[in-house]
């Protein structure tokens, strides 16, 4: 039976695909989440659910490390790894993200996120020498052509205009080039020693919530949030469903595919999100899907089994 090694916690498995497979369970948590905090955002506000999924994902993973025992065991520089791997992925980049989604919408936004790959496989060789073969790249591209068709089907035109649309496109491109850095700083602390990854996770999620809450408190974008959630308690129980699919789960499995995958690998198969979510919206939404929907979504299918056999 497949066995994760234990040193100073989970970091590599000998199951093989392991980080293949936490990818694809990372973009599986990242679909449902996205549809439940769309429907919290809409009700609350995207800043208050923003900063709310990741204190509630703190106490998840605080309470699973208190029952499982785990005493946490990192390095200084670990620590800094992961807490710069936090700010920047989360604090900085998903805020641009949240700021894209109004600017240009959420399709037009996740089709600048499509360059994220192709960001960590380059920092990647530049940084951590990871080379891919000629058929893990072309795994990659074909998995980003896969999932652009599917996002350019469901973006066929955009309300922003001029400045608004290149103000949108560049916060995209902010949360792209953030969620590659991020993925980068995290492979570092991996690759120093084995860390359990919701120790991993904890460490991130505490670090941007301590650089992102002072700020948006600051900036007023906080208002009596106990007070909001208690007039909307609707609200409250899907930024609690949200938080454990997104931020406790997926970054948890985020992090344990990148300790054990090559980082654009990772990056790619957790980009699949636009793919995974056309059954999501098609039973739940009951919106139709058109065939080039279908033909991007098969394309990527293919893209991900050839990295399966890289």
């Amino acid at each position: 039976m497949a066995a994760l090694h234990r040193s100073r916690g989970i970091a590599v498995s000998d199951m093989p695909f392991f980080g293949e497979i936490a990818a694809l369970l990372t973009a599986l948590c990242w679909s449902g989440s996205s549809l439940v905090f769309s429907s919290a955002t809409a009700r609350v506000g995207p800043a208050l659910v923003n900063i709310s999924r990741l204190v509630l994902a703190l106490v998840y993973l605080a309470l699973l490390l208190l029952i499982l025992g785990e005493s946490p065991s990192l390095s200084t520089s670990q620590v800094i790894f992961l807490g710069v791997s936090g700010i920047v992925g989360l604090a900085i980049g998903d805020s641009f993200l949240f700021r894209a989604y109004v600017s240009i919408g959420p399709r037009l936004s996740m089709l600048v996120m499509s360059i994220s790959p192709a960001f960590s496989a380059f920092l990647a060789y530049i940084f951590l020498d990871e080379r891919l073969s000629l058929l893990g790249i072309s795994g990659i591209a074909i998995t980003v052509c896969g999932v652009v068709l599917v996002v350019y089907e469901r973006s066929p035109g955009s309300m922003a205009h001029g400045g608004e649309l290149l103000t949108g496109i560049l916060f995209a491109g902010v949360a792209a080039v953030g969620q590659g850095a991020a993925l980068l700083f995290a492979k570092f602390a991996f690759n120093e020693g084995p860390i359990d990854g919701f120790v991993a996770a904890a460490v991130r999620i505490g670090v941007s919530i301590g650089v992102l809450l002072p700020i948006m408190i600051a900036l007023g974008r906080i208002v009596h949030p106990v007070q909001t959630f208690c007039r909307d308690r609707r609200a409250f129980w899907l930024t609690a469903a949200g938080s454990v699919l997104g931020p406790f789960l997926g970054i948890s499995f985020s992090l344990l595919a990148v300790a054990n995958t090559k980082v654009g690998i990772a990056s790619t198969l957790m980009a699949t999100v636009p793919i995974i979510m056309l059954p999501m919206v098609r039973f739940f939404f009951k919106e139709r899907l058109s065939w080039r929907a279908m033909i991007g979504a098969w394309i990527a299918v293919a893209g991900v089994a050839i990295l399966f056999l890289h």
